[in-house]
């Protein structure tokens, strides 16, 4: 709006009291980039970041959880979930863009991110079919050897495509009607899960095409509701249902084992309403040979994936119930580190991020803020 002519001869009064040693010309600055080191810490965590309100643009959020310190973001394309490779060198992301921001022509990318720089170092347009849902482990994930990223596809038909990550193209676009996600089996395979109760079983060649194919039967799907959301270690993965029994599945031979289920609660414990939920709401540390379980002590139908304060903690071999962790939060993901001083991290329903010492059970303390709406933690 105009100034009234008494502002203006203020303005003007000012003007000439300055010293004309104050209108030189400022140094210019410059933007510079700061390397993380490499290796990463074993501690270095990658939070997926999927922001509710905000879901076209999205975000992974790295922090070093110990020091707790926000150390750089990748943003990402709608709804991105996102892969490490072993070799530490990248982060990879399955990213969708449109032309109009949110609307216009949609592009499907595979992005590769530098761990260093936190910068994309290269892309591959991949067919504009990932599947758009709430991030999750095995939407994309890669081979054993670093060479393909399976990107999990859902139109509704459900297919996996098969990048190539030396020669940096689409080696293939692999069928799995009635199956989900992609979990990775050493450096040529990958498994998903059919509504069928079905384990399927893909072997693909050196050129990333299909070669073998086999089923077996892993769980009744009319008995029991199975969470696809699993946890690996080694070659073993670990599924749990919504009633607290966990199915083993080994895939290290030629053909998967199924092994015998156990369950997470005793019978007294089922009657007191004990039974888990969350997101990812199971993790391994390898180390320790422990799995933890985000637990509900009320636990009812359709809040299974409501998120808790309460972990128990459980030895692998023996299947036994080993300590109970609590945080100050609700948490609703979990992930652990994979070092001789492993740390259980989870993601609480306010952005924050939730650190315990495995060697102790203690909690360290809650890293406020660092996200919106985390899904996942990633680690090393």
């Amino acid at each position: 709006m105009p100034l009234s002519k008494f502002a203006a001869g203020l303005l003007a009064l000012g003007s000439a009291l300055i010293p004309p040693s104050l209108y030189a010309a400022l140094p210019t600055e410059t933007v510079g980039q700061a390397e993380l080191p490499f290796p990463p810490s074993p501690h270095r965590s990658y939070l997926i970041d999927f922001e509710f309100d905000n879901m076209v643009a999205t975000r992974v959020v790295v922090v070093d959880p110990g020091r707790q310190k926000v150390l750089g973001m990748l943003s990402t394309g709608g709804a991105a979930p996102a892969v490490l490779a072993h070799d530490q060198k990248t982060v990879y992301t399955a990213d969708i863009f449109f032309s109009r921001y949110v609307r216009g022509t949609r592009t499907d990318v595979l992005t590769a991110w530098d761990t260093r720089t936190l910068s994309p170092s290269w892309e591959v347009e991949i067919p504009a079919k990932r599947a758009s849902t709430l991030t999750e482990k095995y939407a994309l994930s890669m081979s054993g050897d670093d060479r393909f990223v399976y990107v999990y596809n859902f139109t509704p038909s459900q297919t996996i495509t098969v990048v190539d990550t030396q020669a940096r193209k689409v080696a293939s676009e692999v069928n799995i009607n009635g199956c989900i996600l992609a979990y990775p089996i050493g450096d040529r395979r990958f498994a998903s899960l059919c509504g069928s109760g079905d384990l399927q079983v893909t072997t693909l060649d050196d050129n990333g095409k299909v070669s073998d194919r086999t089923t077996t039967q892993f769980f009744d799907p009319e008995q029991e509701k199975l969470v696809e959301r699993a946890i690996h270690l080694g070659d073993t993965f670990y599924f749990v249902t919504t009633e607290g029994v966990i199915h083993g599945v080994d895939f290290s031979g030629a053909k998967p084992k199924v092994l015998p289920t156990w369950s997470l609660t005793s019978e007294q414990e089922k009657k007191d309403g004990w039974a888990p939920g969350g997101w990812q709401l199971m993790a391994i540390a390898p180390r320790l040979n422990r799995l933890y379980v985000l637990m509900h002590p009320d636990h009812e139908r359709h809040k299974w994936e409501d998120p808790s304060t309460i972990i128990w903690a459980f030895d692998l071999k023996t299947h036994k119930k080993v300590g109970t962790l609590e945080a100050p939060n609700l948490i609703w993901s979990l992930n652990a580190t994979n070092d001789d001083a492993p740390l259980l991290l989870g993601t609480n329903i306010e952005g924050g991020l939730e650190t315990f010492d495995l060697k102790t059970g203690k909690h360290l303390h809650t890293m406020e803020g660092v996200s919106k709406t985390p899904t996942l933690i990633l680690n090393h």
